[in-house]
């Protein structure tokens, strides 16, 4: 099977969720023996970084990298350079020999949506906008503001998408309330086993240590989290760590809180994750966050906001699953979390693992990618032959 993998970056160039999820379904469709034509971006201060993929994995993928255009600052900048980017892919897609299916990331596929019958193309593509913040809740009337400009673009790509990528929960909710929901095909992401933990560590910290991994973007809550750690008598001792690029004046001063920066070395972020006890993520919008999924490999219970597709990772059974922008419930559950008797917290840590192992590994998810493209090949197939 071929399959073109249309992106607007791949990890470890690009970082991000959507970066490291293209990244690694390049490389396990590889794996499996599936031809990838990689369409991707390279910052220019990345372009001498070596490939991230091995030998064997190579003979399967063929890598075209396209220069993101740049335009001047406007009111809708970003989304002429992405229609602009969109464009060059599809110049280049169209040069190429034929696909089974066009898997699009984002924006990617915008300009081969919009004149897909003009250059003859067939094969159905599927879009993959992962966390559809847009339609999410928002933090401020900034965000706001900014994800407004997103919302029409997204639902005409969805109009001309032939299928949409859902990783369930909230996001397929939001497909199905646009009117879409005889497209969806529900993946979940998947994070790689070099991340679980051997056996869930029974060590009882003292005291416990909590964990936030991220920018300090609006949405991510991080204003949330101060308040609370602030709000905390200091009869309750823990030490909570920072990873991500937090600007000073996000900062508070208490001995409880660490700051580690930004750490680009996955190794180094997986050391520290894998001596806390619980991980923090109070988004206001997400789709499948890979730092929930690590930290699950690494056997850390969650508190989480009920975003996305949040709650297919985190329930009762292995962590908190709370209102986004309650910050009294977000209290309450670092309180639960402090209180709980640590056989019972390192229960829901030994859940979180078994979860991954069952439902999260790359090899799963891969397996049932592939299954559903075949499945939309094979019908394609036999609309043809009954018309």
């Amino acid at each position: 099977m071929k399959i073109a993998l249309l992106t607007d970056g791949i990890y470890p160039y690009v970082m991000g969720g959507m970066q490291k999820h293209s990244y690694f379904l390049a490389k396990y469709l590889a794996q499996q023996k599936n031809h990838v034509d990689l369409y991707h971006f390279i910052p220019k201060e990345n372009k001498t970084m070596d490939l991230p993929f091995n030998t064997s994995e190579l003979e399967y993928i063929s890598i075209f990298q396209i220069d993101y255009p740049k335009a001047k600052r406007f009111p809708g900048h970003y989304l002429y350079e992405r229609y602009q980017y969109s464009k060059l892919v599809a110049q280049t897609f169209i040069k190429q020999g034929p696909v089974d299916f066009v898997y699009a990331k984002g924006f990617s596929a915008w300009y081969l949506l919009k004149h897909k019958k003009q250059l003859g193309i067939e094969k159905p593509i599927g879009v993959n906008y992962h966390g559809y913040e847009m339609f999410q809740k928002w933090p401020d009337a900034k965000t706001c503001l900014k994800l407004q400009l997103l919302k029409l673009p997204v639902l005409y790509n969805m109009r001309l998408a032939d299928y949409l990528f859902s990783y369930g929960g909230k996001i397929s909710d939001i497909i199905k309330k646009k009117g879409h929901g005889s497209k969806i095909i529900t993946i979940p992401t998947g994070i790689s086993q070099q991340w679980l933990i051997e056996k869930n560590n029974t060590e009882i910290r003292n005291p416990i240590k909590f964990c936030f991994v991220g920018r300090a973007e609006r949405r991510k809550g991080i204003e949330e989290i101060n308040k609370v750690i602030s709000e905390f008598d200091k009869k309750y001792t823990f030490e909570f760590h920072f990873i991500g690029p937090i600007p000073e004046h996000s900062k508070i001063s208490d001995t409880r809180v660490i700051y580690h920066g930004s750490i680009s070395n996955e190794q180094e972020i997986k050391k520290i994750v894998q001596k806390v006890d619980v991980l923090v993520c109070p988004s206001y919008a997400e789709g499948m966050p890979n730092v929930i999924l690590e930290a699950m490999a690494s056997g850390c219970a969650i508190i989480a906001t009920d975003v996305g597709a949040v709650s297919e990772l985190v329930n009762n059974d292995n962590g908190w699953l709370i209102t986004p922008g309650d910050i009294s419930a977000l209290q309450d559950a670092m309180r639960y979390a402090l209180e709980l008797d640590k056989k019972e917290l390192q229960k829901k840590q030994a859940i979180s693992l078994q979860k991954v192992k069952d439902h999260f590994l790359w090899e799963t998810v891969i397996t049932k990618t592939i299954t559903e493209i075949k499945k939309i090949s094979s019908l394609k197939n036999l609309v043809k032959i009954k018309f």
